[in-house]
């Protein structure tokens, strides 16, 4: 009697178990409203880019140079929207968090230029830095890096 129950007992786990992955694979709904998200690449292959905003950016790399450690140093990255509607930039990361960016939240139209700020703290950074800004906006592709560099020297040795 009671292998009956243990195997009662196993056959309805199993079961709870399989239905309960059966809802999409990633918990979210499956149905994803079509003017959320917009992808320009069709089933046949072919891309239709002509119509999206294209964040272009005058430089993608900027070097500080020999900066005394402590020192907070900022660089504005500029853009301009060459695209064909409004560009939205949703979100900008660092790699790191004593590097902190500012961006336009509001949409910029065809035409319009930006900027992405982005301040660099060296305290208790020492030798050649490098961080990685990425800038993630509605174009084709939806991410751009942004690089910064600097050699940190320690100010006493200066």
């Amino acid at each position: 009697m009671s292998s009956l129950r243990l195997l009662t007992f196993c056959s309805l786990v199993t079961v709870f178990i399989l239905t309960g992955c059966n809802s999409g694979g990633n918990g979210r709904s499956a149905s994803v409203p079509t003017d959320v998200v917009s992808n320009p690449n069709s089933a046949t292959g072919k891309s239709d880019l002509s119509s999206l905003p294209v964040i272009q950016f005058e430089e993608t790399e900027h070097d500080f140079g020999r900066i005394l450690e402590g020192e907070t140093v900022s660089f504005s990255f500029k853009f301009k929207n060459t695209g064909k509607s409004e560009l939205v930039i949703a979100d900008v990361t660092t790699s790191c968090g004593c590097t902190v960016p500012s961006y336009p939240k509001i949409p910029l139209q065809p035409g319009e230029k930006g900027i992405v700020k982005v301040a660099f703290n060296s305290i208790g950074k020492r030798g050649f830095q490098s961080k990685n800004i990425l800038v993630v906006a509605n174009t084709q592709p939806n991410t751009t890096m942004l690089r910064i560099k600097a050699q940190v020297v320690n100010a006493r040795s200066e």
